[in-house]
């Protein structure tokens, strides 16, 4: 779940990092009356995603006129498909350098990624793709955490001056919060070196894991849902996790590891998913509706499935999957693997019912459907 600015803000503040005075609002006129709170200010759109300067969502105000019109201006704009419904006005801050840091998820070590940049303001993207040497990074054990010798460790070689130890401080109450919130990502970019040697933490993006949300309700009240698209909203009304993806090859699995390592095996052979949609447990008896959720995906051109019996049975699985198929007559090409439990009965039906004989294993079922595909597509002529 991803989370406004001004809705993050606060759990930096409850870490022990520095925040500048802000205030949310929803009309100009309490634009204008937060500016004679506050002072000079800038008028940031609340959005939950990023490049909000480029769109025109960030503007600077002197006077409480200027709050009032810049509020005007931002609400109601459309911002990478979200709509501002509010701003925050926060006071400006007098910025001597901006640094990048982040406490993220990392798939390769498994475990919390801690970076820091001295390239503030700028996307890390381009950061460690055109001065890779200038963004530090460390993997934490979450056995013994991230304490201040870890962090100074990360900032060694960088030319920091005086402000390494407020910066080794800040990125430990970076992980602490991180930590505490189960976040995916909590990211600052920038923080900023103001007058006075300080840090002041100028924006900031934090995303909750989803599975922790029963362990922040209030948290996670004030958090972002994310934008489904039309078939993903049809998914959550039936209780089916489905996930749309840019792809043309369909996925239909039982169980979401089996579904994602058909993915991944439908990408090795050079295919692209078009979407996550698994039918294990309870979801069989909802095949109909898992199926028609992926023939809808403009642009399908093959669907592979993939059963392998285990706590739900093969034959189970394709009975409620042939009785689907009856009713919506698909005619793209589809190709099976079956495995485990009730594989044999399961094999029997579909030859009976389709005439069709399921491949060896999930790498040759996927790569025919990916072949299936890209012969379509030559001859959409794509």
């Amino acid at each position: 779940m991803n989370f406004e600015e001004y809705a993050a803000k606060p759990l930096l503040k409850a870490a022990g990092i520095a925040i500048p005075d802000g205030r949310y609002v929803r009309t100009p006129e309490d634009a204008a009356e937060a500016f004679d709170a506050i002072g000079p200010s800038v008028i940031k759109a609340q959005v939950p995603t990023g490049k909000r300067g480029k769109a025109g969502g960030i503007k600077i105000a002197d006077t409480a006129d200027e709050a009032r019109d810049a509020a005007q201006a931002i609400l109601g704009m459309e911002i990478a498909g979200h709509r501002v419904e509010g701003v925050l006005v926060e006071g400006r801050s007098d910025i001597h350098r901006e640094f990048y840091a982040a406490v993220m998820n990392d798939s390769g070590s498994k475990g919390p990624l801690v970076l820091f940049s001295t390239e503030g303001g700028m996307d890390i993207e381009e950061v460690a793709a055109e001065t890779p040497d200038k963004l530090k990074q460390t993997a934490v054990d979450i056995r013994t955490g991230f304490d201040a010798d870890a962090a100074r460790a990360l900032l060694d070689g960088l030319d920091l001056g005086e402000a390494v130890d407020a910066i080794a401080d800040f990125l430990v109450n970076l992980y602490t919060a991180y930590r505490d919130n189960d976040a995916e990502l909590l990211e600052v970019n920038p923080l900023a070196q103001v007058a006075g040697g300080g840090l002041v933490a100028l924006d900031c993006k934090f995303v909750l894991d989803d599975s922790a949300i029963k362990r922040h309700e209030d948290l996670a009240a004030k958090g972002s849902p994310e934008k489904l698209t039309e078939l993903e909203q049809r998914g959550e009304d039936a209780v089916i996790k489905y996930i749309e993806l840019d792809g043309d090859v369909g996925v239909l699995a039982n169980g979401a590891g089996l579904t994602m390592t058909t993915m991944d095996v439908v990408r090795h052979h050079g295919g692209k998913p078009a979407n996550f949609c698994e039918i294990g447990g309870e979801a069989y008896t909802k095949a109909q509706t898992a199926l028609g959720m992926v023939l809808d995906k403009p642009g399908i051109k093959s669907l592979v499935v993939n059963f392998c019996g285990a706590f739900a049975r093969c034959e189970v699985m394709m009975e409620g999957l042939l009785n689907a198929w009856d009713e919506l007559q698909p005619e793209i090409p589809v190709f099976f693997s079956i495995a485990g439990t009730g594989d044999e009965e399961a094999i029997k039906m579909l030859k009976d019912r389709l005439g069709l004989v399921p491949y060896p294993d999930m790498d040759a079922a996927s790569k025919a459907a990916v072949d299936a595909a890209r012969d379509a597509a030559k001859g959409d002529g794509a």
